[in-house]
């Protein structure tokens, strides 16, 4: 399981870490950590993958509340320094500009963009995340819209 999934599982938490690999590969340990311990209570109702994905997104979103219940005076001098900083367009990495402007996002926001880059089923991000196809569409198309903003300095 760990093998088959560690990658799309790193994937999300890079999305949750704004891009801090370190930070990322963290929150990944605590997943697989969480899905060891929760190994017999898995049902098979869903795919392991969906499984997975449900304990990736509830670690993070647990880590992100946290993050923000020690500290929301630092957390609020990031949210205005990301706020201010520009995006880099000129040549950087496109991984790069596409966390910086992930990070710009809602929570939610990122964690349905990190499923669609990981290539996740609109259908998979509908179990995991408990609405309907045609409302992750909707997120999906304005999350784009979001994002082409913050890139192009809209």
């Amino acid at each position: 399981m760990y093998q088959a999934h560690y990658g799309m599982v790193l994937q999300l938490c890079l999305g949750f870490s704004e891009g801090r690999e370190d930070q990322a590969k963290d929150l990944t340990q605590e997943v697989f950590i969480r899905v060891w311990r929760k190994l017999d209570t898995f049902r098979e109702e869903a795919s392991a993958k969906t499984w997975i994905y449900r304990i990736t997104v509830n670690t993070c979103l647990n880590f992100l509340k946290k993050q923000k219940s020690r500290d929301r005076k630092l957390i609020e001098a990031l949210r205005v320094r990301s706020d201010t900083a520009e995006t880099p367009t000129d040549g950087t990495d496109q991984t790069e500009v596409l966390y910086a402007a992930m990070a710009k996002l809602s929570e939610i926001d990122r964690l349905v963009t990190g499923l669609v880059l990981d290539g996740v089923s609109q259908e998979e991000i509908a179990a995991i995340l408990g609405i309907t196809e045609g409302n992750v569409r909707v997120k999906i198309h304005r999350i784009k819209k979001r994002l082409q903003k913050v890139i192009h300095h809209e």
